[in-house]
């Protein structure tokens, strides 16, 4: 399946893998709806596309689920029927259980699932009635396996993976695809943003993110993905290994992970 020309909704699209893929998608001159909280980001980033004029900038926080479902409405309003939703916004965390406060819990939770299964759930009757549509998730290898400092936003990237695993059993039958995308280290602003355990942000690069991938490879190779209809593709470098330890040698993968720089 091609994306050329079709009408793509991508949150978290106001930088990093979100601004990557709107730029290559512009390109290929899909019809794009942008959204992140940042509306003066968003619209600097459709300036700069190829084809600004086939873009719109819808913004949108997923940290309050229980009212992005007029968001939907309007969305639909822009271009007249969404063929994919990108589900790319989120935010990260660097902090030991120990030291972290179940505000930061919850709003990591509220963010990376409850506000991203709310928009899904709003557009999926849409998707039904088409007869075919796309999910496509942006999760992480944290949604695989576990890391230290990463507790909570472990904890909703496999809460993802679980629920669109069976939105995909329940809906296949509608036309309805689903893509679960897990990042490896990506070149972008994640480690600045993360929560810390009060609850405020890091602030600061962290070594390992610093030399992850550029966000616009990650994105030729997420497409590439989504276009070849993948249900679960894992894209970064070495850490990716860490989904088959895990699988098949738990405690290696244990041992890897406390050897390893993860902050």
């Amino acid at each position: 399946m091609s994306l050329d020309n079709k009408v793509i909704w991508i949150t978290g699209a106001s930088s990093g893998i979100g601004a990557a893929l709107a730029r290559l998608l512009s390109q290929r001159r899909s019809r794009l709806i942008l959204s992140s909280r940042d509306g003066k980001r968003l619209q600097e980033v459709r300036e700069l596309l190829a084809h600004p004029d086939r873009a719109a900038v819808l913004p949108l926080d997923l940290g309050q689920p229980e009212v992005l479902a007029p968001k939907v409405e309007e969305a639909l309003a822009l271009f007249g029927h969404i063929d994919i939703l990108i589900n790319n916004a989120g935010i990260s965390q660097r902090s030991l259980i120990a030291e972290t406060g179940l505000s930061v819990y919850e709003k990591l939770m509220r963010v990376n699932y409850l506000g991203t299964v709310a928009l899904s759930n709003a557009l999926l009757p849409h998707f039904i009635a088409r007869g075919h549509g796309h999910f496509a998730v942006v999760t992480s290898l944290m949604g695989k396996f576990g890391s230290p400092y990463r507790s909570g936003y472990c904890g909703a990237k496999h809460a993802l993976h679980g629920f669109f695993d069976v939105l995909r059993m329940e809906h296949q039958k509608d036309g309805v695809q689903v893509t679960l995308v897990c990042p490896g280290f990506v070149r972008t602003d994640i480690a600045r943003n993360a929560l810390v355990g009060d609850g405020s942000t890091q602030r600061r690069q962290d070594r390992a993110t610093q030399r992850g991938m550029a966000p616009d490879l990650f994105a030729r190779k997420m497409v590439r993905a989504l276009e070849k209809g993948k249900w679960e593709v894992c894209i970064g470098g070495r850490e990716t290994s860490g989904v088959f330890l895990k699988r098949f040698f738990p405690k290696l993968l244990h041992r890897v992970v406390l050897r390893s720089r993860v902050v």
